[in-house]
């Protein structure tokens, strides 16, 4: 039985805290960031935000995460991972506080886009590799608090982050000072990393197959390969499916959320009201992240991961009805609160399905591939969002689209979990 003991005895391992504090340290430093992007980009009251503009916004954002993503994870299965996450920290320092002397040159073209795509990018290392080291620090029975501490930590510390880049935004009123502060931060999360044990994280050299060196060579055989070996592992590839579907949906409601209170609940020139509206959303979200870390092992383990993933997409599919329909900040605060227990725990749920499914060997092309989904399915929510939703973001249509997906993501991952491996049967195979 779970208590709240549990979490403060698996941060007293030592390696499994140094790999925790390189993650709460880098994941603050990037809700700074991307919270200084969100106000120099979208919540400019020189420029407006169409539902256009806010997807090329995203995709701009997300893009670079996937075509970086097939790179990421044959690197992760070759490189050693300590290193890995100390370069990234360090080379993002050094590319954020490039990011902000661009912005407080007040360039708004390529040139800006460009340099924090590059920081963005580099992010993938960073987190595919945490992924992947993970299985290293934590015996395997505990992975699924481990993976509910550290992703539920982590998303906090983002929020926290955006918290503080949001009063450093309203105390300077320029961006740049921001995107400074960031880079200092990623600094000290180098410094974590560096505390780390070189060979601590893997990869295991000798037990790596061939086809490992031979995709150093091949990239995209590599992302290939991790598709393959995904998909012959029946379990780990409906559970990837399942949440690439939520992304989905999740990130068409994101995009609503973000054109409803940029334009549709406060005036065009009234923009620290809107991001201060969206700021409540995310704290909103941020309370259903943490609700969801204290929840999700207990009830994965008594109903099993992918029972559980059911029940949360069917909460969403009635959460949105409910509370999206009447248009209010009140019930949207609602609707983040629960839908942030349903991506934190249903993300918690896949990672440890996908870990404890897939060969070692793997991981990092597995964790890549997984990265390149879960992207691609919010950039795609964008370019839907742009056809379909409305310059205010109110539309009856897109939140009954959003339901409706929910639920039929809920039916079919019902149905076809039934016929993958039991964690049992894969635990006897393995033995």
């Amino acid at each position: 039985m779970l208590t709240a003991r549990a979490p403060l005895e698996l941060v007293r391992q030592a390696p499994f805290r140094r790999l925790y504090l390189t993650r709460l340290s880098a994941q603050v430093c990037d809700g700074v960031f991307q919270v200084a992007l969100a106000s120099y980009v979208l919540f400019n009251p020189e420029k407006a935000t169409t539902a256009g503009a806010a997807a090329k916004m995203f995709a701009i954002l997300l893009l670079p995460y996937s075509l970086v993503g097939p790179f990421t994870g044959v690197l992760l299965d070759r490189w050693r991972r300590q290193r890995v996450l100390l370069t990234v920290n360090l080379l993002r320092a050094v590319m954020a506080l490039g990011v902000a002397l661009v912005v407080a040159a007040g360039v708004d073209n390529l040139l800006f886009y460009v340099s924090a795509l590059a920081v963005l990018s580099v992010n993938r290392f960073f987190l595919a590799g945490l992924s992947a080291a993970l299985p290293h620090v934590v015996h395997r029975r505990e992975l699924i608090l481990a993976n509910a501490v550290s992703t539920t930590s982590g998303t906090l510390a983002a929020g926290i982050g955006g918290a503080v880049g949001y009063l450093i935004d309203s105390v300077t009123g320029a961006s740049a000072w921001v995107l400074a502060c960031a880079a200092m931060g990623y600094l000290v999360a180098a410094w974590f990393a560096s505390r780390v044990g070189p060979d601590e994280l893997g990869p295991d050299f000798e037990a790596e197959p061939v086809e490992t060196r031979e995709a150093l060579g091949h990239v995209l055989a590599g992302l290939r390969d991790g598709a393959r070996h995904v998909w012959s592992h029946k379990r780990a590839g409906y559970a990837l499916i399942a949440i690439a579907s939520h992304r989905f949906f999740y990130g068409l409601s994101t995009i609503a959320t973000v054109l409803l209170y940029r334009n549709y609940f406060h005036g065009d020139a009234d923009t620290d009201a809107a991001l201060g509206g969206l700021a409540l959303i995310f704290l909103a979200s941020g309370l259903g992240v943490l609700t969801a870390a204290a929840i999700t092992p207990s009830a994965s383990r008594r109903l099993g991961e992918e029972r559980w993933i059911v029940w949360l997409f069917t909460a969403a599919s009635v959460v949105e009805l409910a509370c999206g329909f009447p248009f209010q900040q009140w019930t949207f605060a609602i609707a983040a609160y629960v839908l942030g227990i349903v991506a934190q725990s249903s993300k918690i749920c896949v990672d440890t399905i996908v870990q404890r499914s897939v060969d070692q060997a793997y991981r990092g092309r597995v964790f890549s591939f997984y990265d390149v989904l879960f992207n691609v399915a919010f950039v795609a929510a964008g370019a839907l969002g742009a056809l379909l939703l409305p310059t205010s973001g109110k539309s009856y249509a897109v939140i009954t689209t959003i339901a409706v997906g929910y639920a039929a993501t809920a039916l079919a991952f019902a149905l076809v979990s039934r016929r993958a491996p039991s964690r049992a049967e894969q635990s006897a195979d393995q033995r």
